[in-house]
């Protein structure tokens, strides 16, 4: 019965502790402006649900560097090229930590992988296995075939079901099969294993992975605001056991597969360039532990599952928009391919539109538009203003590539601004940054671009691409779901017509 009249001076007691060491850290530093944050949960219940959208229209109203509080963590949003450079470049090693929340820090081991590593000497090793041997121009060649297996049996289903008679002139969700070549296209690439058939049929290990991506988004969302707010978690307790099952579902699945692989080359097979081999072959070389190679095949799982194809499928809906760049990019493949062979990646290099339209979706649509959370290992100065060490630092990668100050007419999809003037995206210049920059750069953006580029080139080659029946180019919703990556609130729907001769719709399959 005294529960009611414990719990109210413990409540002010914990507000006064809150609102002082605010006022101390806006005595002690000269903090970016902000939002007023209200006590305890501070900007918690003021962000709107697309962040990036929300942060971008603070940036606006308190400047290009901004404070937001969660909780009672101060997280500084910088939304402008220069900003984004005094971050990613100037002030690099000082931000180059992770922000790990508890799901993050179990998934990873507390940081044993590469995504969610501290920047120190772990995350130097890790990062030099990735560039030097995973990454390498060498390796991504030797893999072109699995890629282009892949996209062209995406070609094949879509030609399938759109020559079916009772399908013919009916729009298709272009999500699931881009969705299909992103997972059969990492899971060849990491493990060698193509869980998902030429029937759409799923096996039973690639059931388990999905399931395992599936829970992992699941049990990470279920912990809500106990999260940020670190005194709340006792009315949010988290599931150790839950944790540790999926933990243990998903070294057991890893280990499964590893193991199959380590007995091919045992009785006399050959080490294959996939990332399991190599890293096996690796983990005494770079003194990896078992935590560090299961770590980093789950990062590759994770970064490269979504982002490739969501970023093809906000470019066929800016496309479908656009009906001028659809026909610009199928007029300049048609000169450079014809209509009597199939498009390679051999080809990218004479397919500069091509090319620029897969930079200007990934200019407007950064499928990670916060890019990941960085962390102040020291205390630094940014724009002008303190950010203390322990702060978390995001980039609005997002804001930065519509900056009306840097691009031209920054909302229109206009491929053509990259043919008159080349602007890298791989971190080198600060206003194009899909892939980051820095010591955080990811170190796969050769290949996202690649699968980008080549999924695109063959859906335009192969198709012409048309809003349902009904729908105008204007009408396609163009929304963001909430998220740390940037799916479509409403999946595009479009009606592909073919345009070569029927022998071309194969699959081109690699055996490896």
């Amino acid at each position: 019965m005294a529960l009611p009249g414990l719990l109210l001076p413990t409540s002010s007691i914990i507000i006064f502790i809150f609102l002082a060491y605010k006022l101390y850290q806006r005595l002690r530093f000269k903090l970016p402006p902000g939002p007023r944050p209200w006590p305890v949960v501070g900007n918690l219940y003021q962000i709107k649900p697309v962040r990036f959208r929300c942060y971008a229209e603070w940036a606006e109203k308190y400047g290009s560097i901004s404070s937001v509080w969660i909780g009672s963590t101060l997280n500084v949003v910088v939304s402008n090229t220069e900003l984004a450079k005094e971050v990613l470049k100037e002030n690099d090693q000082k931000l180059a930590d992770r922000h790990r929340n508890r799901s993050t820090a179990r998934f990873s081991r507390d940081g044993q992988d590469l995504i969610w590593a501290d920047y120190g000497p772990h995350y130097v090793k890790v990062r030099k296995v990735c560039t030097l041997e995973l990454f390498s121009a060498k390796r991504l060649e030797d893999l072109r075939p699995i890629r282009e297996d892949e996209v062209t049996a995406m070609v094949e289903s879509i030609f399938n079901h759109c020559t079916k008679p009772e399908n013919q002139g009916k729009s298709l969700a272009v999500k699931k099969y881009l969705g299909n070549v992103a997972f059969n296209n990492i899971t060849r690439l990491a493990f060698g294993k193509r869980f998902i058939s030429s029937d759409e049929i799923t096996d039973e290990q690639g059931k388990r992975f999905r399931a395992l991506m599936a829970n992992g988004v699941k049990i990470s969302g279920s912990l809500s605001v106990a999260e940020h707010i670190s005194w709340l978690r006792w009315a949010c307790p988290f599931d150790e056991e839950a944790f540790a099952r999926h933990g243990a579902n998903r070294d057991r699945l890893t280990k499964e597969i590893m193991d199959e692989h380590a007995q091919a080359r045992s009785k006399g097979g050959v080490a294959k360039s996939h990332f399991v081999d190599a890293l096996l072959t690796l983990k005494e070389k770079y003194d990896l532990s078992m935590d560090t190679v299961i770590g980093l095949l789950w990062d590759m799982m994770a970064a490269g599952t979504d982002t490739t194809a969501i970023s093809v499928e906000w470019a066929m809906a800016e496309l479908i928009k656009n009906p001028r760049v659809q026909q610009k990019a199928q007029e300049e493949l048609g000169r450079v391919i014809g209509h009597e062979r199939v498009m390679t990646e051999n080809d990218f290099s004479n397919l500069p539109y091509l090319q620029c339209v897969a930079k200007e979706a990934l200019r407007l649509h950064p499928p990670t538009p916060l890019m990941l959370p960085h962390r102040a290992n020291a205390d630094v100065k940014i724009g002008g203003y303190d950010i203390p060490k322990g702060s978390i630092v995001h980039v609005n990668v997002w804001a930065v590539a519509r900056d009306p100050a840097v691009w031209k007419n920054p909302n229109e999809f206009r491929p053509e601004r990259f043919l008159e003037e080349d602007v890298d995206m791989k971190g080198h210049d600060f206003r194009l940054l899909p892939f980051g920059a820095g010591r955080r750069v990811c170190p796969g953006a050769q290949l996202g671009i690649n699968l980008v580029a080549s999924m695109l080139g063959h859906l335009l080659h192969h198709f012409s691409w048309a809003p349902p029946e009904g729908v105008k180019p204007e009408e396609i919703d163009l929304s963001e779901n909430p998220g740390i990556v940037t799916y479509m609130a409403t999946p595009v729907q479009v009606v592909p017509t073919p345009r070569l001769p029927s022998h071309l719709y194969k699959r081109v399959a690699a055996n490896m």
